[in-house]
């Protein structure tokens, strides 16, 4: 785990302050008056200006970075700028490098992990892609956690397996939701999950999760298990709204029909038809909600 606070510390930090030392110097200041603008030791400008410092060659070629070095340098020769103000400059540059530019991308060389999504990642935004994927996938984790420990959890498995999805906050496509990969099988009386959970891997779920979010519904997770009218009397008796689709229709048009008729409804379930396995859909808010709603049903 390496946090890009220390790819500022160690690669960008030693080559910025080694050009602007040299930047000083060439502007006639001794080193004692380098280092008391920078506020380091005078040791530590001998080498940066002696060049006993390992530099980062993608920071010194950066235009961005050797032009505030020269107007910084401009500036603190000539008493123009004060020191605080050189700082707040700099500190300015190295968030806009932060985010999603040149230290994220010496980030991502440093972590590749953080390469395996296709957008480039502003660490610092709270809202960045990659945080919500991962904790999509980690509120996953924990509920399959809770299903598979949960005791008959897997005579609610239809024959088509189960799976467990859940998706980003502006998911539009199967990639943007996460589940089980294979699906969940009921082996010998035994939910047997075959892998972590992943993005791109539920076709089936996952699309009645974004037919369900495209006509309204705020859900952000779901889970199928096997048809039985007593199942959905139960959860409606628990307070869920049910609502039942056209199991022959167009997916889209019958899951929309059905939210338009309860927009509320959580559990979603069409009574099969010709090849089609009878299934029930659980929504929810969160993978929470939806791992509670099949808890009450064993």
């Amino acid at each position: 785990m390496r946090f890009i606070e220390e790819i500022v510390v160690d690669e960008f930090l030693p080559t910025f302050r080694s050009m602007l030392a040299e930047a000083l110097r060439e502007r006639g200041l001794t080193q004692n008056e380098v280092a008391d603008v920078l506020g380091i030791s005078q040791s530590a400008v001998s080498k940066y200006v002696h060049g006993d410092v390992s530099l980062n060659e993608r920071v010194l070629d950066d235009e961005r970075v050797a032009e505030l070095v020269e107007e910084i340098a401009d500036g603190l020769a000539s008493g123009d700028m004060r020191p605080v103000q050189a700082l707040v400059e700099v500190e300015v540059l190295i968030r806009r490098l932060e985010d999603g530019d040149l230290l994220a991308k010496l980030h991502e060389d440093a972590v590749p992990e953080l390469a395996d999504r296709d957008a480039t990642i502003a660490v610092h935004d709270p809202d960045n892609e990659l945080r919500s994927a991962e904790r999509v996938l980690a509120a996953l984790r924990r509920g399959l956690r809770k299903l598979e420990t949960t005791s008959g959890f897997a005579g609610l498995i239809p024959n088509v397996g189960s799976n467990l999805v859940a998706c980003l906050p502006d998911a539009e496509g199967v990639d943007d939701v996460a589940g089980v990969p294979g699906r969940i099988f009921d082996v010998k009386g035994r939910a047997t999950i075959p892998g972590d959970p992943e993005f791109g891997v539920s076709e089936h779920v996952a699309t009645v999760l974004l037919a369900a979010r495209r006509h309204g519904s705020d859900a952000r997770a779901g889970a199928n298990l096997r048809y039985d009218p007593d199942l959905v009397a139960r959860l409606a008796e628990a307070g869920y709204e049910t609502v039942e689709f056209d199991a022959e229709a167009d997916a889209d048009a019958a899951i929309g029909a059905a939210i338009e008729e309860s927009p509320d409804a959580t559990v979603l379930y069409q009574t099969g038809g010709f090849g089609v396995e009878p299934i029930l859909y659980v929504l929810g808010e969160d993978v929470d909600a939806v791992v509670e709603a099949i808890r009450t049903l064993v």
